[in-house]
């Protein structure tokens, strides 16, 4: 029941801003005035001001490690420079009793290729397992349903030098070099040469290139805007740990990969298909490796467990219940044309299945925490049936195949959906 007055108060905050945000926003925001441009903005997660644009990740969320969160942050915009730019946040979490920060800023070292040299010093949590891409920016969203139940967390105070690099307007790129002081929340020790770490130092390189040879586009007075959003899109980014440089513990690396395709039928009905793949090789802690993207809480009964669905998260799927160091997995959705029932009532049926498979050597080096492997293929397939009520929709997943559940309710996610668009 507390999840549920949970839901129920994050659900009036999404019917108050009453939007919802595209998955990632790559361009800064510019400074306007206009309504329908102030609309178009807050969807994108910003309050634009004179110089300064908040941004509203940062106002007000929840997990189970912090309890709530709020704080201020922001970026400055072209009427405060078009040649630099403050990217900064402060928040305070109300469970730990403990503030967190990012102080960071930008210099524009060439306009026709959108280069920019980005520097950051951030104190802050990031999820355990997760993994993402230099080149796919910021994401946003009013209502982050998978956040509430995250339950491993690790704090990381990280000095990161970064440079955003456009080739063409189809191929991006973005590198940096990150320096971080990693420590884990939970009870975890990673075993590594007879020596036990429950802390421990990272000195990462990364490289990513996004490529989308698909894509339509124009320029209109030096801005560039896309005409066709082709497909398919491929994203490909390089890691390597360095050990004994700046202090770091251990040497490793990680190889990851996603495309997505998707096939339009007619103007209303679409498939969308999304592979990844991921790769640690070397002596990789917990905090570095994959988890597949879990959405499913630890919770006895199906309402227990009643939540709201994720994009491309894994429904039935079990926090903390996999790890790997390889791992693929592919998420396939047909979306049905929508049933006209009114020009006000449009819900739409969505197929899915999501398949995940993956492994990890030397399980025996991570100590404290009990989770199991993805080596035999994990299988769910479902619907949603969306917007039938300011947005709101209704989910249905089962979990089946080789991590079929002995108890029947346990392979079941019933969940809801939100799909808002300005």
């Amino acid at each position: 029941m507390r999840n549920l007055w949970l839901y129920t108060l994050f659900f009036c905050c999404a019917f108050t801003l009453n939007a919802q945000t595209p998955e990632k926003d790559t361009e800064k925001p510019q400074d306007s005035t206009k309504s329908s441009a102030l609309l178009k903005q807050i969807g994108n997660g910003f309050f634009p001001t004179k110089l300064w644009n908040f941004d509203l990740r940062y106002l007000v969320k929840f997990n189970q490690y912090e309890g709530f969160r709020t704080g201020l942050g922001g970026v400055t915009n072209d009427e405060f420079s078009k040649n630099f730019r403050i990217d900064s946040y402060g928040v305070y979490g109300f469970r730990d009793h403990r503030f967190k920060y990012k102080l960071g800023g930008g210099f524009l070292l060439n306009e026709k290729t959108k280069s920019w040299l980005n520097v950051s010093y951030t104190d802050d949590l990031m999820e355990t397992g997760s993994s993402n891409f230099l080149t796919d920016g910021r994401t946003f969203s009013f209502f982050e349903p998978r956040l509430l139940n995250i339950s491993l967390f690790h704090k990381h105070i990280t000095s990161a030098i970064s440079l955003e690099h456009e080739i063409s307007p189809k191929l991006i790129t973005e590198t940096e070099v990150a320096i971080s002081n990693i420590t884990p929340t939970y009870d975890y020790n990673y075993i590594l040469n007879n020596t036990s770490y429950n802390s421990f130092e990272t000195t990462i390189a990364k490289v990513a290139l996004q490529w989308s040879p698909f894509v339509e586009y124009e320029t209109v007075n030096g801005k560039t805007k896309t005409t066709v959003d082709g497909y398919p899109k491929f994203t490909l980014q390089y890691s390597k740990s360095f050990k004994n440089v700046l202090n770091a513990d251990f040497n490793f690396s990680k190889l990851d990969f996603r495309t997505i395709h998707k096939v339009t039928h007619n103007k209303d009905s679409h498939t969308i298909g999304t592979f990844s793949l991921g790769l640690a090789h070397g002596d990789t802690p917990l905090t570095h490796l994959y988890h597949a993207y879990p959405n499913n809480i630890n919770k006895e009964t199906i309402l227990n467990r009643f939540s709201v669905a994720g994009i491309n998260s894994f429904e039935t799927m079990f926090f903390d219940e996999f790890f790997s160091d390889r791992f693929a997995t592919m998420v396939v959705k047909h979306y049905v044309k929508p049933f006209h029932i009114s020009n006000y009532f449009k819900p739409q049926l969505v197929l899915i299945t999501r398949y995940a498979v993956g492994n990890m050597n030397n399980v025996s080096r991570h100590e404290n925490v009990s989770f199991g492997t993805l080596k035999s293929g994990y299988t769910e397939s479902g619907i949603e049936l969306n917007k039938l009520l300011l947005g709101f929709g209704l989910s249905f997943t089962y979990r089946y195949g080789a991590y079929h559940l002995p108890k029947e309710e346990d392979n079941i996610a019933l969940k809801f959906t939100f799909n808002i668009t300005l």
